[in-house]
């Protein structure tokens, strides 16, 4: 008996001996990832050496302008893509006479996929494009469910053509030149919410999670050939489209946030941009479905009731 309760007890350490050596290692492990990729980075990986232009897509507001803007500090030319004539050329201006680039501006209404691609198409003609960011995007104005969404056949179509169609009609566009060379970037903009469904923002949960899953299949395929595709999948950032105006820790400013998210390039192909949006990423993985299925239910059917209650005093 003594025996044999000296080999459970000696068992028993030699596995709580384990334990304690492997959360140790997985904790070293992280903080190495966490040097090499928020301390250290890889702030070479864009820049001129790969072709003198960035094209960026919803380049007027929130993460395309902050992107337009660190590209310009970094020296490239920006083409800047948007739907407002009068917004590009603000922002446009405001980049030369910061950064001292050339900017040139393609007005395009990402919801109309019939005809803007191939004005596009001649705006971007003869340019060597080294890397292309594919912001454009947009969500519901308030979390609903399907069936209640308003304008619903005209709601699909919207949140389909800016938030799928254009990405891969852009990548379509760059890539073949990029091809050419040997050596290319296109950072597309995912979401946080693109890596589970996301209930009352379902569509616009769907239409991220293409973006990733198409970012990831097609850097599969081309990475090998010089060309990096990577998905950034953003939290909350203080933008017109999140509708926060205060940043904190986990809601940060375009500008800070895109100084880190473009560091990561070469990398990682899938980021979630920042070290704050890469914890939620880590902690949306580890906890229980049911738990997170839960909280983002009683989340979204809060801020849907607050929108409610606004629309009524309106």
């Amino acid at each position: 008996m003594e025996v044999s309760g000296s080999l459970l007890g000696l068992a028993l350490y030699w596995v709580g001996a384990g334990c304690v050596a492997y959360f140790a290692y997985v904790q070293l492990c992280y903080a190495v990832y966490a040097l090499r990729m928020w301390v250290l980075g890889n702030s070479g990986a864009v820049g001129p050496h790969l072709g003198a232009w960035a094209v960026i897509t919803g380049a007027t507001d929130g993460i395309g302008k902050a992107y337009a803007e660190e590209l310009a500090r970094r020296g490239m030319k920006v083409v800047l893509i948007s739907r407002s004539q009068e917004k590009l050329d603000q922002v446009a201006r405001e980049i030369r006479e910061k950064f001292k680039v050339e900017t040139k501006t393609i007005t395009a209404d990402f919801e109309d996929r019939e005809t803007i691609y191939n004005n596009i198409k001649a705006g971007l003609e003869g340019l060597e494009i080294g890397i292309l960011v594919n912001n454009v995007g947009v969500s519901y104005s308030y979390p609903q469910y399907f069936l209640e969404i308003p304008e619903l056949d005209k709601a699909i179509d919207k949140l389909i053509n800016i938030n799928v169609i254009s990405v891969c009609k852009m990548t379509r566009l760059v890539l073949p030149g990029m091809l050419e060379r040997s050596k290319g970037v296109i950072v597309n903009i995912s979401s946080l919410a693109g890596l589970q469904p996301t209930p009352f923002l379902t569509i616009y949960s769907a239409t991220k999670a293409f973006v990733n899953f198409f970012s990831q299949g097609i850097n599969m395929e081309y990475k090998k050939k010089g060309v990096i595709i990577q998905s950034v999948l953003p939290y909350f950032v203080v933008t017109k489209l999140s509708k926060i105006r205060r940043p904190s820790t986990f809601k940060p400013t375009p500008e800070w946030y895109v100084k880190y998210a473009l560091n990561t390039v070469g990398l990682e192909s899938q980021t979630s941009g920042c070290p704050a949006h890469d914890l939620m990423a880590w902690f949306s993985k580890v906890v229980p479905t049911w738990y997170s299925t839960k909280m983002m239910i009683e989340t979204a059917l809060k801020a849907r009731a607050y929108h409610m209650k606004k629309l009524k005093e309106n």
